[in-house]
């Protein structure tokens, strides 16, 4: 299982403690420290299309109106930070840490 997030990412932190805690091996990934490939970034893109991208975060509404017009690929390649976290990778994608992704992960 992968996680990708950021480290100071209070849900990202949630997230990595549960699994582990239940006895799943968990590899982080820092999004920031190393970012994602174009194939990566496309890969999240074509499982969840638009709802990668955090609208209402302050990377978001910082961006330039042509980046904002941009696709998702462009927006998470331009500041990886504004990606909705966590985006988890075991048998299938998850986005976010509701109670139905943990129900499927847990």
């Amino acid at each position: 299982m992968i996680l990708y997030g950021i480290p100071t990412c209070d849900t990202c932190k949630k997230a990595l403690k549960a699994p582990e805690a239940a006895g799943h091996a968990v590899q982080f990934r820092d999004i920031r420290k190393d970012p994602l490939s174009e194939a990566e970034i496309g890969e999240m893109v074509t499982e969840f299309g638009g709802l990668l991208v955090n609208r209402q975060s302050t990377t978001y509404r910082g961006f330039s109106d042509f980046l904002r017009e941009s696709e998702p690929e462009a927006q998470i390649a331009a500041q990886p930070t504004v990606m909705k976290r966590p985006v988890i990778r075991a048998e299938k994608w998850h986005l976010g840490w509701d109670a139905e992704v943990q129900a499927a992960l847990l």
